[in-house]
């Protein structure tokens, strides 16, 4: 009988871990829990007989594979993927799969909930702005960006994206206008949404001068990956650009040192806050799940992201 782990550092929700169980059980195979674990070593030691592990922000690294000596798949519940080693992973002959598209609509909600936050001054009394009207350009049309998109046309908004890896005419047919680089949708759009991946190519590339070619009363909003900002330019930007605001849901290294300096044109969430809705929550777990067993049992590896 396969074992399958749930490693959750942050657990799931226990209507998510109910519905892992019931996926899980019903293909004859054994549920395992590891939650709110404290030391690396309960990881090492749980991960010793099972066939498969689940897990949402926990970092599996070498040292976890190298433990894990039955191991045949890892699957990361979200999105985003970079906390596993997937060159390990591919050394040790194990499968990493993400569940693309499950956390989609809760971290573009957020970015919303960011964005009326900040063009209402934080909430501070004074009189904002409103997003109606605004040219908003969102950066990378994957499943959050196209959430982004649909919002948008809500708060009616002009939209426009930039994304090298996705056909112009899927953005046209949503409704909105593709960009042919980078550099035009900043220097287009006076409020960008981040969900472009970290990356080699992407990391870092968040930068001053592709920043300041923000129209004037420039936003920024990122509820993708810290890495992909560099905390020079942003820093930069915030210095010479007083009418430029950054808000962020991953909290940067220098987060204390802008929350004091600028505080009505800096905001970080206190902790990820993206995927934490419930509905989220038990997406991505019986996804994690399903595609585990489908996977075992059939062989299908339609979201592998290591080679």
């Amino acid at each position: 009988m396969a074992k399958i782990l749930v490693a959750t550092e942050k657990p799931f929700a226990p209507i998510a871990v109910k519905g892992i169980r019931d996926a899980v059980e019903s293909a004859g195979f054994e549920l395992v829990l590891l939650e709110k674990y404290t030391s690396k070593n309960e990881l090492l030691n749980a991960v010793k007989d099972v066939d498969a592990i689940i897990i949402r922000s926990d970092i599996i690294d070498t040292e976890v594979f190298d433990a894990a000596k039955q191991l045949k798949i890892v699957v990361r519940a979200g999105a985003g993927y970079d906390n596993v080693d997937l060159s390990a992973a591919t050394a040790h002959n194990v499968c990493v799969m993400n569940t693309p598209g499950q956390n989609s609509n809760a971290v573009a909600e957020l970015v919303f909930g960011l964005l009326v936050f900040a063009v209402r001054g934080f909430y501070n009394g004074a009189s904002g702005t409103e997003l109606k009207g605004k040219k908003l350009g969102i950066h990378a049309y994957g499943n959050v960006g196209r959430n982004v998109a649909r919002i948008a046309k809500g708060f009616d908004m002009e939209i426009y994206a930039y994304d090298a890896y996705c056909p112009a005419e899927v953005m046209e047919k949503d409704g909105v206008k593709p960009v042919a680089s980078a550099e035009e949708l900043y220097s287009t759009c006076q409020i960008v949404s981040l969900h472009i991946p970290a990356t080699a190519e992407t990391k870092n590339s968040i930068n001053f001068v592709l920043l300041n070619k923000m129209p004037k009363g420039a936003i920024l909003v990122n509820t993708a990956r810290k890495e992909v900002i560099d905390e020079a330019g942003i820093t930069k930007m915030l210095e010479e650009r007083p009418d430029f605001k950054y808000i962020t849901d991953i909290k940067p290294a220098i987060d204390a040192d802008l929350a004091a300096k600028y505080p009505d044109r800096y905001f970080a969430t206190p902790k990820k806050m993206g995927a934490q809705t419930a509905e989220a929550n038990i997406n991505a777990g019986i996804a994690a799940a399903n595609q585990i067993v489908d996977f075992l049992v059939n062989g299908n590896e339609k979201f592998r992201v290591n080679k």
